[in-house]
């Protein structure tokens, strides 16, 4: 993994963009294909079939629905075609022996697990390419004639394994012109090394108080203890998925691509509604646009809605991965969401601001143990020991915790609040740009120190690869 980054920061990604600076327009998408197909061979050299398959079969059954435009049954049969490849491709590879375990759980049958290694970023660059043609049929947007342009689209290498989802009509005509500017190059220098030092500085260290954690016998777990270690994974994934989604928005600006924001510092939400509004909001969008409004949305009557909401967020949970953690996990924010909207959201919106916060921060961290717990046996015993019900109130393995990764957390802490946006813009009126002129030492200072780490140390996760 050491070797995969370093070569990645000093060899693919200068010799890409170099290459991509000094080509002619016309030949840009395609540089653009090549080096998605290559970055991605990098990681998965079989199952880059598996991606070209599915833009293949969407860029195709995009062009004869066009061809048919008033033939309503031709379109339709395309469309699910496309659906039904794209969610077929994600059952085979993602699901299939989850559920092979489950009948062999329910039935006590004996049928053999398939077994299929789960392709990097499926269940993101599924969702874009799939998304062109459900577009295309509500005649939304309009159809892409040249399928390199098409596969650029679906194989660009800044978010094509983790992220954002970049549903077509957000890049169309960018994919006709993507000119780089000063300025959109330095706004992705600088994105991209503020992700790069989210991700490897922040996300990594604060990780390994949970590693220090989770691979603790739960039912041995300190009360306080369980809670440090839970808030350090909240701290954990949020560096690590927005990093990576920084790194993307800011590898984008400097293809000349404006990417939707994926991350607005979602822990300091004031409702489990309004956290998802912050967290992974292209993923967010897409399940609104593609499953909760087509379904009815709140159109249908409250009992409609209920059942549009729970059904959506079920769904959501199982995109997360094949488990029945992820299933609870995706159910138990449903529950909350539709309580929010019909029970107490009223009596919330009367509360303090930081009452609110620390409601929603305390609920989004049950939500992260059944999400990063294994099996929903070992999710009630952590949530157990959160509760005090180990009997055990403090331990020597809190003292460790507390005293070896205080200032780690306490910077995590200060980063996920938005404070130190605040206090650097309090320097934005000054005569002077302090904040302007600084920047580029920042920059090259967090850039040393992130090499220095990723020369060094091993551990370096990226935890949304596996979805």
């Amino acid at each position: 993994m050491v070797f995969s980054s370093l070569t990645f920061l000093y060899f693919f990604l200068p010799v890409t963009l170099g290459v991509y600076y000094i080509s002619p327009k016309r030949l840009k998408n395609l540089i653009l294909l090549l080096s998605g197909l290559f970055f991605y061979a990098w990681g998965e050299p079989k199952y880059v079939f598996v991606m070209i398959l599915s833009a293949a079969i969407d860029y195709t059954a995009g062009r004869v629905m066009a061809a048919n435009d008033h033939k309503k049954a031709v379109r339709t049969i395309c469309l699910i075609a496309s659906v039904c490849m794209n969610v077929g491709l994600l059952a085979l590879f993602k699901y299939s022996s989850f559920f092979v375990r489950s009948v062999n759980s329910a039935f006590g049958t004996s049928i053999a697990d398939p077994g299929l290694p789960l392709p990097i970023g499926i269940s993101f660059y599924t969702f874009q390419s799939m998304s062109y043609t459900i577009d295309l049929y509500r005649r939304k947007i309009g159809v892409q004639k040249n399928i390199i342009d098409f596969m650029a689209y679906v194989a660009m290498f800044p978010q094509i394994v983790a992220g954002p989802i970049v549903t077509y009509d957000k890049v169309a005509d960018q994919m006709k012109d993507h000119s780089v500017t000063l300025d959109r190059l330095s706004d992705g220098i600088a994105l991209f090394v503020r992700g790069l030092g989210k991700k490897v500085l922040l996300a990594n260290n604060i990780g390994m108080l949970w590693d220090n954690v989770s691979s603790t016998d739960f039912s041995s777990l300190s009360m306080v203890t369980a809670w440090i270690g839970i808030i350090a994974f909240a701290f954990q994934i949020y560096f690590d998925f927005s990093g990576y989604s920084d790194m993307a928005v800011g590898l984008g600006k400097m293809l000349g691509f404006e990417f939707p924001q994926n991350f607005d510092l979602p822990y300091t939400a004031n409702s489990i509604t309004d956290f998802w509004r912050r967290w992974h909001i292209t993923l967010g969008a897409w399940f609104r646009e593609y499953v909760y409004i087509p379904l009815g949305g709140n159109r249908k009557g409250v009992s409609r809605t209920v059942i549009n909401l729970a059904v959506t967020w079920l769904l959501t949970g199982l995109w997360h991965g094949s488990s029945w953690n992820f299933v609870l996990w995706g159910g138990y924010f449903g529950l909350l969401i539709i309580m929010e909207k019909f029970l107490w959201g009223k009596f919330l919106e009367k509360l303090p601001g930081f009452v609110r916060t620390a409601y929603t921060f305390v609920l989004v961290l049950f939500g992260w143990v059944m999400f990063e717990t294994e099996t929903l046996g070992d999710a009630f015993r952590y949530f157990k020991a959160m509760f005090g019900l180990n009997k055990i109130f403090y331990d020597r393995q809190a003292t460790y915790l507390i005293v070896t990764y205080a200032v780690i957390f306490v910077i995590c802490a200060v980063g996920s609040s938005g404070l130190l946006k605040k206090i650097t813009g309090m320097f934005s009126g000054l005569r002077f740009d302090i904040k302007a002129a600084a920047a580029p030492f920042v920059q090259v200072g967090i850039m040393l120190l992130s090499t220095a780490y990723l020369v060094n140390e091993s551990y370096n996760p990226f935890l949304y690869f596996r979805f």
